[in-house]
Protein backbone atom coordinates (compact mmCIF):
# COMPACT_ATOMS: atom_id res chain seq x y z
CA UNK A 1 0.00 0.00 0.00
CA UNK A 2 2.73 2.51 0.88
CA UNK A 3 5.43 3.60 -1.52
CA UNK A 4 7.32 5.96 0.79
CA UNK A 5 6.91 7.71 4.13
CA UNK A 6 8.60 10.74 5.71
CA UNK A 7 9.00 11.34 9.44
CA UNK A 8 9.96 14.73 10.88
CA UNK A 9 12.46 15.02 13.73
CA UNK A 10 14.07 18.02 15.38
CA UNK A 11 17.47 16.41 16.06
CA UNK A 12 19.03 14.51 13.14
CA UNK A 13 22.04 13.10 15.07
CA UNK A 14 19.78 11.68 17.81
CA UNK A 15 17.36 10.33 15.19
CA UNK A 16 20.24 8.83 13.23
CA UNK A 17 21.46 6.83 16.25
CA UNK A 18 17.92 5.58 16.89
CA UNK A 19 16.86 4.80 13.32
CA UNK A 20 20.23 3.28 12.36
CA UNK A 21 19.84 0.90 15.31
CA UNK A 22 16.24 -0.17 14.69
CA UNK A 23 16.64 -0.43 10.92
CA UNK A 24 19.74 -2.59 11.34
CA UNK A 25 17.73 -4.89 13.63
CA UNK A 26 15.05 -5.13 10.91
CA UNK A 27 17.60 -5.69 8.08
CA UNK A 28 16.67 -2.41 6.36
CA UNK A 29 19.54 -0.70 4.56
CA UNK A 30 20.50 2.92 5.10
CA UNK A 31 20.72 4.57 1.70
CA UNK A 32 21.69 8.14 2.49
CA UNK A 33 22.46 10.90 4.93
CA UNK A 34 22.71 14.68 4.91
CA UNK A 35 22.59 17.18 7.76
CA UNK A 36 18.82 17.50 7.30
CA UNK A 37 17.86 14.07 5.97
CA UNK A 38 18.26 10.30 6.43
CA UNK A 39 17.08 7.59 4.04
CA UNK A 40 16.30 3.90 4.62
CA UNK A 41 15.02 1.17 2.33
CA UNK A 42 14.99 1.44 -1.42
CA UNK A 43 13.06 3.73 -3.73
CA UNK A 44 10.57 2.10 -6.06
CA UNK A 45 11.47 2.10 -9.73
CA UNK A 46 9.79 0.68 -12.81
CA UNK A 47 11.81 -2.52 -12.46
CA UNK A 48 11.22 -2.68 -8.66
CA UNK A 49 7.71 -1.42 -7.93
CA UNK A 50 7.38 -3.26 -4.59
CA UNK A 51 10.20 -1.42 -2.83
CA UNK A 52 9.45 0.85 0.13
CA UNK A 53 11.39 3.91 1.25
CA UNK A 54 11.54 5.93 4.48
CA UNK A 55 12.96 9.41 4.94
CA UNK A 56 13.68 11.11 8.23
CA UNK A 57 13.64 14.88 7.73
CA UNK A 58 14.72 17.70 10.01
CA UNK A 59 11.90 19.97 11.09
CA UNK A 60 10.04 21.24 14.12
CA UNK A 61 9.10 18.70 16.78
CA UNK A 62 5.69 17.22 15.93
CA UNK A 63 2.70 17.71 18.17
CA UNK A 64 1.62 14.75 20.27
CA UNK A 65 -0.89 12.58 18.43
CA UNK A 66 -1.56 9.30 20.23
CA UNK A 67 -3.10 7.53 17.22
CA UNK A 68 -0.27 8.43 14.84
CA UNK A 69 2.53 5.91 14.58
CA UNK A 70 4.70 4.09 12.07
CA UNK A 71 4.81 0.32 12.09
CA UNK A 72 7.68 -1.61 10.51
CA UNK A 73 7.34 -5.26 9.49
CA UNK A 74 9.70 -7.80 11.00
CA UNK A 75 10.36 -11.19 9.42
CA UNK A 76 10.66 -12.91 12.80
CA UNK A 77 9.65 -12.28 16.38
CA UNK A 78 13.32 -12.15 17.31
CA UNK A 79 13.63 -9.10 15.02
CA UNK A 80 10.83 -7.39 16.95
CA UNK A 81 12.73 -8.08 20.18
CA UNK A 82 16.02 -6.88 18.65
CA UNK A 83 14.39 -3.73 17.26
CA UNK A 84 12.92 -2.83 20.66
CA UNK A 85 16.20 -3.54 22.47
CA UNK A 86 18.22 -1.55 19.90
CA UNK A 87 15.78 1.36 20.04
CA UNK A 88 15.95 1.57 23.83
CA UNK A 89 19.76 1.39 23.76
CA UNK A 90 19.88 4.15 21.10
CA UNK A 91 17.84 6.76 22.95
CA UNK A 92 14.27 5.62 22.41
CA UNK A 93 11.76 5.04 25.19
CA UNK A 94 9.48 2.12 25.93
CA UNK A 95 5.90 2.46 24.72
CA UNK A 96 5.03 -1.26 24.96
CA UNK A 97 7.50 -4.13 25.39
CA UNK A 98 7.60 -6.96 22.84
CA UNK A 99 4.78 -9.46 23.10
CA UNK A 100 1.61 -10.88 21.65
CA UNK A 101 -1.21 -8.40 21.10
CA UNK A 102 -4.94 -9.01 20.68
CA UNK A 103 -5.15 -7.80 17.06
CA UNK A 104 -4.93 -11.44 15.90
CA UNK A 105 -3.55 -14.66 17.41
CA UNK A 106 -0.04 -14.26 15.93
CA UNK A 107 0.37 -10.48 16.21
CA UNK A 108 3.70 -9.98 17.97
CA UNK A 109 4.58 -6.33 18.35
CA UNK A 110 6.69 -3.83 20.27
CA UNK A 111 6.23 -0.10 20.65
CA UNK A 112 8.82 2.66 21.11
CA UNK A 113 9.09 6.41 21.09
CA UNK A 114 11.95 7.84 19.07
CA UNK A 115 14.03 10.64 20.66
CA UNK A 116 11.47 13.20 19.37
CA UNK A 117 8.52 11.28 20.82
CA UNK A 118 7.27 9.82 17.51
CA UNK A 119 5.49 6.48 18.09
CA UNK A 120 7.22 3.56 16.37
CA UNK A 121 6.12 -0.08 16.20
CA UNK A 122 7.70 -3.27 14.93
CA UNK A 123 5.46 -6.26 14.20
CA UNK A 124 5.74 -9.88 13.11
CA UNK A 125 2.58 -11.64 11.93
CA UNK A 126 4.03 -15.17 11.85
CA UNK A 127 2.91 -17.77 14.40
CA UNK A 128 6.48 -18.44 15.60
Amino acid sequence: MLDHVSITVSDIPAAERFYDAIMKALDVVKVGRRDDWLGYGERARAAYPDRVYLTIRKGPKSEEAFGRHWCFKAKWRTQVDACWDAGIAAGGTDDGAPGLRDYHASYYGAFLRDPDGNRIEAVCHHAV
